[in-house]
């Protein structure tokens, strides 16, 4: 399934499948984004384990990329990135709302995830599609004084809000 977003005259966004191919772009973006990223292997694995893994692209050019995992009626966002000169467009949004109706359609009641409390961005994006925070992992995440904790938020899927978006217009004849 892949949701159209936004196309411009020279070049289309969409969300599609992540591939093998995609991994040079998806790690210049994990590199660029985080201080203590992903390596390849680990998405190699989430590509083999037939996780969600979904890439946002605008022409030739990834955007962003989301990869969650799922089982029976449950879901965990495990990453979830948006190209650091492409932030404050509300991409993150859109990549989030098309993962999150990818999994309602599976059957998935709920969804969870771990987030930073310093990265408020991050936590303003999921509490305003509905995810609330139920627990803390402490020392979960790499830090550069030592260890993180990690806020456990959870979103049940059929009440969440649902964002509006505009639409491209089809031509009219």
């Amino acid at each position: 399934m892949s949701a159209q977003l936004q196309p411009s005259a020279s070049n289309e966004r969409l969300i599609r499948a992540l591939c093998h191919s995609d991994l040079e772009q998806l790690m210049a973006i994990e590199n660029d984004s985080y201080e203590f990223p992903w390596t390849q292997p680990i998405f190699r694995d989430c590509l083999k384990a037939g996780y969600g893994c979904y890439a946002l692209i605008n022409g030739e050019e990834m955007e962003g990329y989301a990869i969650i995992s799922s089982a029976i009626d449950e879901a965990h966002l495990l990453n979830l990135c948006i190209k650091p000169a492409c932030r404050g467009q509300g991409l993150a949004s859109l990549v989030l709302d098309h993962v999150l109706c990818e999994m309602e359609l599976r059957g998935i009641d709920r969804c969870f995830l771990e987030v930073r409390p310093s990265n408020k961005s991050a936590r303003k994006l999921y509490q305003q599609m509905g995810f609330r925070v139920i627990g803390r992992r402490p020392g979960y995440y790499p830090a550069a004084d030592g260890r993180e904790d990690a806020w456990v938020m959870i979103c049940h899927l059929t009440d969440r809000p649902r964002p509006e978006y505009e639409l491209p217009q089809s031509p009219q004849i």
